[in-house]
């Protein structure tokens, strides 16, 4: 049997677990993805609703589709995606993610499967998704590319897999880093290392390389004067976020 936890980078999880309890803080550290969170879920259900023709007026949109979240932290994306009735399984290699995932989803009433579990793990025992949503996670990993693989292996033929990262160039270092960590102080120093950040052109080719096809790419873009984010079709330069398709 293969190593289980073989595209887990040991350092970039311990960064996490040391800001663990404060996931639902939507004034501590994870402050930019509670910013970004809202713009996020836009795209995934907007996806979401178009590969699967569901009518995000319904009730429970979702229902019938199985999803995992990988690297769900403390659940601020599997939330809300199980409010619009998916069957989600959020997993982390942090214990300490998921215990505060799991405690916050039950004080919000909320049925969610939190494991502890790496994609390779679940791979491995046979788990399968009709939507792989794979966000912020891939520039924290040991290997971009047998990350990714596993992340294929998840998914249903036919099935959704939704990935954002981090475009790599100067811009992203000055905003990413020297603002988000150093000026604007939204994170620890040392979150982030540019020399793991991925280009666009990078994301898709190693996508390409696990069999599915990408279908689409936008960019998360930051207002500073609004305070919030938008979704745009061309400006990829920092944060941005892909879609692709496993093959039926």
């Amino acid at each position: 049997m293969q190593d289980q936890t073989r595209t887990v980078d040991p350092t970039e999880l311990a960064k996490f677990e040391a800001m663990a309890a404060e996931w639902w803080d939507p004034n501590g550290k994870f402050r930019p993805l509670h910013l970004m969170n809202p713009c996020r879920l836009d795209y995934i259900t907007k996806q979401i609703a178009t590969e699967f023709n569901r009518n995000l007026a319904d009730p429970k949109p979702f229902e019938g589709l199985r999803i995992i979240d990988i690297g769900c932290g403390g659940g601020l994306l599997s939330e809300p995606l199980t409010r619009l009735g998916a069957d989600v399984l959020g997993a982390d290699a942090s214990e300490r993610n998921i215990t505060v995932a799991k405690l916050h989803a039950e004080q919000e009433g909320l049925q969610i499967d939190y494991r502890a579990v790496t994609a390779e793990a679940l791979a491995d025992a046979g788990e399968r998704f009709d939507i792989v949503v794979n966000m912020e996670v891939v520039e924290h990993v040991a290997d971009p590319q047998d990350y990714l693989d596993e992340c294929a292996n998840l998914l249903k033929a036919g099935g959704l897999h939704i990935c954002s990262t981090i475009n790599r160039n100067a811009k992203s270092f000055a905003m990413a880093i020297v603002g988000a960590e150093y000026v604007m102080r939204w994170l620890p120093k040392g979150t982030h290392e540019w020399s793991k950040f991925i280009t666009p052109d990078e994301l898709f080719a190693f996508i390409e390389r696990t069999g599915m096809e990408p279908v689409d790419r936008k960019g998360f873009v930051f207002n500073p004067i609004s305070w919030s984010w938008k979704i745009s079709d061309r400006d990829l330069s920092v944060n941005y976020v892909t879609a692709a398709k496993k093959p039926d």
